[in-house]
């Protein structure tokens, strides 16, 4: 048995906590994109959004006379009134009339179906490869690793949703926004799809068996592992 395959199985476990860590980060958190209104009059108060998976954040910012080519409200990080409030398809005791027209409802429970589900293949993941530590149960690490890979497909998946569901915001003829960027929430759950798509696909390697070193040998012939 290679001695150094216990030591890869565990640096690339940390990578993928890590991966797991930022999944997590990016699907509680409600910093995927942050809109921005058209601001017709200054010295006045605007309204910048922010949202996420499950939540919609607005803030209301005092406005200074800005360059030329800046005609929107922000940042969203000056100081300002906030109110956060969830999606009323989440929960329809709560309000967001901001939200009523310019966002697809589809697109909002899709990409938030789709994350339950990468959570739910991460957590999975972490469990057989916890259980593939005790007793020397290597067998656990080729569906941990494929676990992991679809995880990342998965929240993969849900960025393009949301990307896709701002964008139509942004087109859309009825809407007050005409400025929007990507926030950290954003950014997390894109490392997370590196981290876990790669490192899935490592530890499926690691946890293959040794192919014969030699062209006489056959598999069966090479040392079995222990």
């Amino acid at each position: 048995m290679d001695e150094s395959k216990p030591l890869k199985i565990r640096l690339t476990f940390s990578v993928i906590l890590v991966g797991v860590s930022l999944l997590f980060a990016a699907v509680v958190t409600d910093h995927w994109a942050v809109l921005s209104p058209r601001v017709e009059e200054y010295n006045a108060t605007c309204e910048a959004a922010h949202f996420g998976l499950w939540r919609l954040c607005t803030k209301r910012i005092y406005v200074q006379e800005q360059g030329a080519k800046e005609k929107g409200c922000g940042p969203i990080s000056l100081p300002g009134e906030s109110n956060c409030s969830y999606f009323k398809h989440f929960t329809p005791g709560e309000s967001s009339e901001i939200f009523e027209v310019t966002t697809q409802k589809e697109y909002s429970i899709s990409a938030a179906a789709i994350a339950i589900f990468s959570v739910g293949f991460a957590i999975i993941g972490t469990i057989c490869v916890l259980f593939s530590f005790r007793k020397k149960r290597d067998y656990l690490l080729k569906p941990a690793s494929m676990f992991y890979t679809f995880a990342g497909l998965c929240i993969i998946i849900s960025v393009e949703v949301m990307r896709q569901s701002v964008k139509r915001m942004i087109d859309s003829e009825e809407t007050v926004w005409i400025e929007y960027s990507y926030s950290w929430s954003f950014a997390c759950a894109c490392a997370s799809f590196v981290l876990l798509f790669i490192c899935g696909i490592i530890l499926l390697l690691i946890a293959l068996p040794r192919f014969p070193q030699n062209p006489w040998e056959t598999c069966m012939d090479a040392e079995p592992e222990h």
